[in-house]
């Protein structure tokens, strides 16, 4: 379970961790775009193009992966947690998987309190020279879930790695309970 744990880890090297989807009805089907462990994209070619040129008329910063250290230093960060995922199945003691798992927890919540930081200081600070101005309004996307901006429906969640990278922290815990059950 342990070696699953972190061999979880792997999908962030494939697939978009996150995904926040704009739906409007001029985009019925929605302009999607994907958050990787080192690059933002999207569903289709040009979407972060697409999203920054609807961005400008209300004076949102452009997004410029190049400018999100985050993007820079994640992989190693997580090829750490993979090594350290590896040495704790080899060595094969509960507390290990705990460990791990803890370790896996606080840096989870520490990159979604890092992305709503991202995300409120990318929807509150607006330039003064915008097309369209609305007193009082923001535009930052939701954390987890659904919210309405302007004419756009904005959905935030996980995707594929997301849901890999919980599913090992689980299975981390998941070990870290048989063994300490069957140690008994």
């Amino acid at each position: 379970m342990m070696l699953l744990a972190a061999l979880s880890l792997l999908a962030l090297f494939v697939w978009p961790m996150w995904k926040i989807v704009l739906y409007a009805p001029q985009y019925p089907t929605g302009v999607e775009m994907h958050i990787y462990i080192n690059k933002i994209g999207g569903k289709e070619p040009g979407v972060l193009q697409n999203i920054n040129i609807l961005n400008h008329y209300v004076g949102m910063k452009y997004i410029e992966p190049d400018s999100i250290p985050e993007l820079k230093y994640f992989q190693y960060i997580i090829m750490v947690m993979i090594g350290l995922g590896l040495i704790a199945a080899v060595v094969n003691k509960g507390g290990w998987f705990l460990g791990w798992a803890v370790l896996m927890t606080l840096l989870a919540i520490a990159g979604l309190y890092d992305f709503y930081l991202w995300e409120y200081d990318y929807g509150h600070s607006l330039s003064d020279d915008a097309p369209i101005k609305i007193p009082g309004a923001s535009f930052q996307p939701p954390l987890i879930g659904y919210k309405q901006i302007l004419n756009f429906d904005a959905v935030s969640l996980p995707h594929i790695a997301g849901y890999f990278t919980g599913a090992g922290i689980l299975l981390a815990y998941a070990a870290w309970w048989f063994k300490k059950r069957l140690s008994r």
